[in-house]
């Protein structure tokens, strides 16, 4: 969230239901002066409605991709650039990478995502 804020990404929003890492966030955030820039809500990103979101920033267990994914496709408008760290999205094509092992990061537009899907579904037989 920080970084995001760095690079001119406005509103920098991060939700986290874990009260350690909320807090964890929020010392980093104050530690590196952007305290009162940045904001940690605690909320469940189940539950949040990311329909005003174009930019969104993922880092969560591959476990819980395939779920992500339906929930952005369904709410983030085509504007919409997800990016994940640490894992990429198994069903979707980046529209580009960066880094490398731990550090690498995998970019998605959401228009490109949605033409992708709507050219399988079409493709595949009924």
């Amino acid at each position: 969230v920080v970084e995001a804020y760095k690079q001119g990404l406005r509103p920098a929003v991060g939700y986290e239901l874990n009260p350690w890492l909320l807090r964890l966030s929020n010392y980093r955030a104050w530690k590196a002066g952007y305290h009162g820039k940045v904001s940690f809500l605690k909320e469940d990103l189940w539950k949040v409605n990311l329909s005003d979101c174009y930019n969104v920033i993922v880092f969560l267990a591959p476990s819980v991709k395939p779920l992500l994914a339906a929930k952005l496709l369904a709410e983030l408008p085509d504007g919409a650039r997800v990016v994940a760290g640490r894992f990429p999205f198994p069903s979707w094509t980046p529209t580009s990478t960066l880094g490398q092992g731990l550090e690498q990061v995998w970019a998605y537009d959401m228009k490109e995502v949605r033409r992708a899907a709507q050219s399988s579904a079409e493709g595949s037989p009924v």
